[in-house]
């Protein structure tokens, strides 16, 4: 029996089961690792390796030989919802420089595995920790040591030449007794918002460690319960709203034997730590990237191991915010720095201050340095995203025309992650110089979706606004078709891309009967600078002004669009924008889903927020602007909120909140409780059914017939 497309897509994780992922290219470009499972429906993932030369995949560790049924800890848990991590088993590993070695965790235990050499594989080896539960273990350069996160402090212990752990040398290197303190973990912020999940860094030679201390103390704390198990505890979360403290980060030079000493740069000035990047090329030293409350201004300081205060080597500055391209700032193999620029409406690399890409192509992330070539994404066309190369000797394109997802540079091999309109899939290819047929790349075991999608992507209105629309399959011109809107995920998020994959859920909803429309407005990536800035003081008007005109344009030229029945429907900040447009705009919008909502700014974290709004003590208004609850007496069409009730990112309170003011007002509307669903809403049974329960809600707003089957 064919799965219908929910349940497929609940089962498969969105198709990325049996996806090959988190790619790794041996420095000399011979070896590949990575991630994957066995199975396009199966959720346990391990660790492989692929020998180019002679093709063939090795299983280096079995997540489920190794850990059996071993639940993971809280701690494990907490950081999985930071990634957004479905999966199970071996979610991620750490190698040496020469991906010799690496270090896995299951169930609070770690274990070692060889990635080197030909033939059957060794059995990983349990490495004896001597500590409380394990999570984050992190393998040094040199593969001769091993660091991890246990409770709130952070160990490290030596290797022998067989990786066993050395009899005695498992030790605790940071803690301290103050329940409020954690060493060696990123802190709510850094990991949901910064993009940075790791809390300390090795040496390249291995001989200490950086490592940020978290003081959560300032920190609001926030109570999350279980209202379907009363018998249950509340637990305690700390969440810095926005206009409140902020967790208390300092970075340590922290030696093996436990001795460590701050690093002082302007604190009060520059409290946030985005990046911390020990380069591998280059003198010893680190590089941290720090940045002012206000997001305004930018430096990126050089860390001296030997003992000198941190310098000032670059700083940027903007008056809405500082941002920088992905994997920046680093440094090159000639000693340069490695950065970005934002000029000439262009988000551009630059060495040393330097550009190395032109006006007109958007960088979005460095993928690897080799030698004195830069490997990095960019996007000529904001619906594209290609692989190009800077080198010595010019400018080149690598990958082109589609989405490139990921790269792994090693040596002269390069291996793509791509995805594109006309073909779907994964598709993974293994680029080397040289004579002969290509090597063969990982192979995928992803599922086959059950549908095909068909997208045609328009630019319409003044500011030519990337529209994607979807019609049912098989669609014939002169039926009127109710609309279906599902717009983008808020400012530094996109959705109209040149990949299939991305419309297959479009395509479900389409073949329900709606006209699917997607539209990027503004603030999203890959059309420039000022272009992301537009949103700066104001994340309503800009955003649901261009759903409104990219509508308005696109049923100008499809009359098959009904504007008579427009729906609209997002998670997280699309719930918001959901929401937001039958409040705001019902003359246009005559129904709406609106999945985990930010209702009330006030309500969410310091470093989003603030970056787009300011402070809410110093720029009420904006807050007032971009809110939801003072429109909450204007309801007059139909609104389903849903949410997570373990959500720890957007808080339930803000759908509550909002549906009390409903009340208050008298304003009929819907609310779907998600018990124990946090924000991925990830649980199968509830991601399957949850497709169905919000298509009944629409369809019967806005009068949609629907089919007596769906696949």
């Amino acid at each position: 029996m064919v799965d219908s497309f929910p349940r497929q897509q609940a089962r498969t994780h969105r198709f990325t089961l049996g996806t090959p992922r988190d790619l790794r290219v041996s420095p000399d470009g011979e070896r590949v690792v990575f991630l994957r499972s066995t199975a396009g429906d199966e959720p346990c993932t391990s660790l492989w390796s692929l020998d180019l030369a002679e093709g063939t995949e090795r299983l280096v560790a079995d997540a489920a030989a190794i850990g059996p049924g071993v639940a993971d800890s809280p701690a494990e848990q907490a950081r999985r919802e930071r990634v957004r991590e479905r999966a199970r088993g071996i979610v991620a590993y750490s190698a040496d420089c020469r991906l010799e070695r690496a270090v896995v965790v299951v169930g609070g235990t770690a274990w070692l595995a060889s990635l080197a050499g030909g033939g059957a594989p060794a059995a990983p080896e349990r490495l004896d920790l001597a500590s409380p539960e394990v999570f984050d273990a992190r393998i040094d350069p040199t593969g001769r040591r091993v660091a991890w996160c246990s409770e709130r402090g952070l160990w490290a212990a030596e290797l022998d030449v067989a990786g066993r752990v050395v009899a005695g040398s498992s030790r605790p290197v940071a803690v301290e007794d103050d329940q409020a303190v954690r060493w060696g973990q990123a802190e709510l912020a850094a990991a949901e918002e910064m993009g940075r999940r790791e809390g300390y860094w090795w040496a390249p030679d291995g001989s200490r460690l950086l490592v940020a201390r978290v003081d959560d103390g300032p920190v609001a704390a926030v109570w999350i319960s279980d209202p379907t198990r009363p018998e249950c505890p509340p637990v305690a979360h700390r969440y810095p709203f926005a206009g409140t403290p902020d967790a208390v980060v300092t970075l340590w030079w922290v030696e093996l034997d436990g001795t460590r000493r701050e690093i002082g740069w302007d604190r009060e000035q520059f409290p946030y730590l985005p990046v911390v990047r020990w380069p591998e090329t280059g003198d010893a030293s680190a590089l941290a990237l720090v940045e002012r409350r206000d997001h305004r201004i930018a430096r990126v300081l050089r860390l001296d191991p030997a003992g000198a205060p941190a310098a000032v080597i670059a700083e940027r500055r903007d008056p809405a915010w500082v941002d920088w391209a992905g994997g920046t700032p680093d440094r090159l193999g000639d000693g340069r720095l490695l950065w970005s620029a934002d000029a000439d409406d262009t988000r551009r690399l630059t060495a040393d201050d330097e550009p190395l890409t032109p006006a007109g192509l958007q960088v979005r992330g460095v993928m690897g340095t080799p030698g004195d070539s830069v490997v990095f994404t960019a996007s000529g066309e904001p619906t594209t995203v290609e692989l190009w190369s800077r080198s010595p000797a010019g400018l080149d394109p690598i990958d082109r025309g589609g989405v490139v997802l990921a790269a792994a540079v090693g040596g002269s091999t390069v291996l793509i992650a791509r995805r594109s309109l006309g073909r779907p899939g994964l598709e993974l290819r293994v680029l080397r110089p040289g004579p002969g047929p290509a090597p063969a790349a990982p192979a995928s075991h992803a599922a086959t979706p059950v549908i095909a999608a068909s997208v045609a992507v328009h630019e319409v209105g003044g500011r030519g606004l990337r529209t994607g629309l979807v019609l049912p399959t098989g669609h014939r011109r002169g039926w009127r078709l109710p609309v279906l809107l599902r717009p983008y995920g808020g400012p530094g998020a996109q959705r109209v891309l040149a990949d299939h994959h991305a419309w297959l859920e479009d395509q479900w909803w389409a073949d329900q009967g709606f006209a699917v429309v997607v539209v990027d407005g503004r603030g999203t990536p890959g059309r420039g600078p000022s272009w992301e800035r537009s949103v700066a003081g104001d994340l309503a008007g800009p955003v649901l002004d261009d759903q409104v005109e990219a509508l308005a344009a696109l049923a100008a030229a499809e009359p098959d669009l009904d504007l008579g029945r427009v729906g609209i429907m997002g998670w997280s900040f699309g719930g918001y924008l959901a929401a937001l447009a039958v409040l705001r705009r019902p003359e246009v919008f005559h129904a709406a889903v609106a999945g985990a909502p930010v209702t009330d700014w006030r309500l969410y974290d310091t470093y989003y927020t603030e970056r787009f709004l300011g402070r809410p003590d110093e720029d009420p208004g904006a807050y007032e602007r971009s809110g939801l609850l003072g429109d909450a007496h204007r309801l007059r069409r139909p609104l389903m909120v849903v949410h997570g009730l373990a959500d720890d990112n957007v808080l339930v309170a803000h759908s509550l909140r909002l549906s009390q003011l409903l009340v208050e007002a008298g304003r009929p509307h819907t609310v779907l409780p998600l018990p124990g669903i946090t924000h991925m809403a990830a649980r199968e049974e509830v991601a399957e059914h949850l497709l169905s329960l919000q298509l009944g809600f629409l369809a019967g707003a806005l009068g949609v017939e629907l089919p007596t089957q769906s696949a």
